[in-house]
C-alpha cells in the first residue's frame, strides 16, 4: 500500500522561527544556541501537515461570539433531508469555464488557527487553509475532517467575500469528514451527482484554495484515473471506495470538490501520494452523503459496536483490550484472542475486521471465530451502537 500524506508542509516561515528563537537564546551559551537551532530546524523541516499554511497571514481575531463546541457532536438539524443526487440521464456537460461558473459560487475558503508548541514548550498559533463545499443554503458546509480538527478558530470566506466563523463542528475522522455550520442563510449550494456512475477515463475538475492563494479558488482538470481506491492515511485509519484522479490536488485543496463534466460534486478532495506525480484521491459522494446526514442529524455517525482494541498479526487479529460491558466482552472475548473470522468473512487484518463490523446493522448477531491458547473457538456477539466521546 502507498504512503499517502494528507499534504506536504511547506517549509516557510523557518527563517522567522529562527530569529525569535534567537532573540530567547542570545544570552546563552554557543552550544547551547546551535543544538537548539538544530532541533528546531529538524521539528520543522520534518513536519507534515494537512493544511496549506497561510502566505503571511496574521493571526486570526477573535470571532464576535464564542466558536462553538467543536467537540461536542451536538446535532445540527434532526430532520435534516440529504439533497437529491442528479442522475447521469439527465445530466448535461458543460465546458470547463461554464463549470466554473456554475460551482465557484457553493466553494468556500477555510482558514484555521490551532495552537502547538515549540522545543520549549511555548504555545505558538499556526494558520492553516482548506476547502469546503456549501451542502445546504443553511450554512451547511461539508470538508475534510483533518482540515478542521484541532483548530481553535475556524473562518469561512464564500465566493462573494463574506466571512464567518464556525458555530459547531462534527466530525468523523473514520472517514475525514467534517461539517461545518455558519449562521448563514440562503446560500447557494452544490449539486450532487452520483459516484457510482462515474467510468474511469472520464474527465473530472477539481476546485479549492490551493496554497491559500488570493483572489479566489484555483480550477484544474484531468480524468478519473481508477475507481475503488483504499489507502492508509498518517492517523492509522483507512478510507476506502476513493476515486483515484491525475487532476492536480494541491495544499489547501481538501474539503473542496470533485466534479463531474455537468458540474455536479461526486467526491471531496482528501489527499494524494506523497512520492508520485498527478495521483489523487477523492472521497466518494454517494457513500459519503451517509456520513454526512449522520453527522447533521445525529452529531456523529452512529456506527455498530463491538469494543475491542486490536493489531494485525500473522495469525488473524489480536485482541488487546476488551471494552467492559461491551459486546465483546459479554460474548466471552478476552485479551490475547486472535480473531479469524468475523460474521462468515476471513479477517487477516485489523482494518478488515473493522470494516467487517461497520457493514453489520446494530442489534445484530454476529459469529465470531477465534484462537484461544492455539486453539479454534467461536461465539456469537450482538452488536451494540458506539458510544459517544
Amino acid at each position: 500500500m502507498p504512503e499517502i500524506v494528507f499534504w506536504l508542509k511547506i517549509k516557510a516561515g523557518v527563517g522567522n522561527l529562527m530569529i525569535q528563537r534567537m532573540k530567547i537564546l542570545k544570552k546563552r551559551s554557543i552550544g547551547v544556541v546551535l543544538l537548539s537551532l538544530c532541533l528546531l530546524i529538524s521539528l520543522v523541516l520534518a513536519g507534515v501537515n494537512c493544511l496549506a499554511p497561510v502566505p503571511q497571514a496574521p493571526v486570526l481575531p477573535s470571532p464576535a461570539k464564542p466558536a462553538g463546541d467543536y467537540t461536542s457532536n451536538t446535532p445540527i438539524d434532526p430532520a435534516w433531508i440529504p439533497p437529491p443526487q442528479r442522475s447521469g440521464a439527465v445530466k448535461i456537460a458543460l465546458s470547463i469555464p461554464e463549470i466554473v461558473r456554475k460551482v465557484t459560487p457553493n466553494v468556500v475558503a477555510i482558514q484555521t488557527e490551532v495552537i502547538t508548541f515549540d522545543i520549549f514548550l511555548q504555545p505558538i498559533p499556526r494558520q492553516g487553509a482548506g476547502t469546503g463545499i456549501i451542502i445546504d443554503s443553511n450554512g451547511y458546509i461539508v470538508t475534510n475532517n483533518h482540515v478542521v480538527q484541532g483548530a481553535k478558530n475556524i473562518k469561512v470566506t464564500l465566493s462573494d467575500g463574506k466571512q464567518f466563523y464556525a458555530i459547531r463542528v462534527n466530525r468523523d475522522p473514520y472517514t475525514d469528514l467534517a461539517i461545518i455550520q455558519i449562521d448563514a442563510k440562503g446560500l447557494p449550494k452544490a449539486e450532487l451527482g452520483h459516484s457510482e456512475e462515474l467510468i474511469v477515463g472520464e474527465g473530472v475538475v477539481a476546485i479549492g484554495n490551493a496554497l491559500a492563494l488570493q483572489g479566489g479558488p484555483t480550477v484544474t482538470s484531468g480524468i478519473v484515473s481508477y475507481l475503488g481506491r483504499s489507502i492508509k492515511v498518517p492517523i492509522g485509519t483507512v478510507l476506502y471506495d476513493l476515486i483515484q484522479t491525475d487532476a492536480a490536488i494541491n495544499p489547501g485543496n481538501s474539503g473542496g470538490p470533485l466534479l463531474d463534466m455537468a458540474g455536479q460534486v461526486i467526491g471531496i478532495n482528501t489527499a494524494i501520494a506523497a512520492e508520485a506525480q498527478n495521483i489523487g484521491f477523492a472521497i466518494s459522494i454517494t457513500p459519503a452523503l451517509s456520513v454526512i446526514e449522520q453527522l447533521i442529524r445525529h452529531g456523529q455517525v452512529i456506527r455498530p459496536y463491538l469494543g475491542v482494541a486490536s493489531l494485525t498479526t500473522r495469525d488473524g487479529v489480536l485482541i488487546y483490550h476488551v471494552e467492559p460491558g461491551s459486546p465483546a466482552n459479554k460474548a466471552g472475548l478476552k485479551t490475547g484472542d486472535i480473531v479469524t473470522r468475523f460474521a462468515g468473512q476471513k479477517v487477516t487484518t485489523r482494518e478488515e475486521l473493522v470494516r467487517a463490523i461497520v457493514s453489520q446493522k446494530i442489534g445484530q448477531k454476529v459469529e465470531i471465530v477465534f484462537l484461544r491458547e492455539g486453539k479454534e473457538h467461536k461465539t456469537t456477539a450482538i452488536l451494540g451502537e458506539t458510544p459517544k466521546r
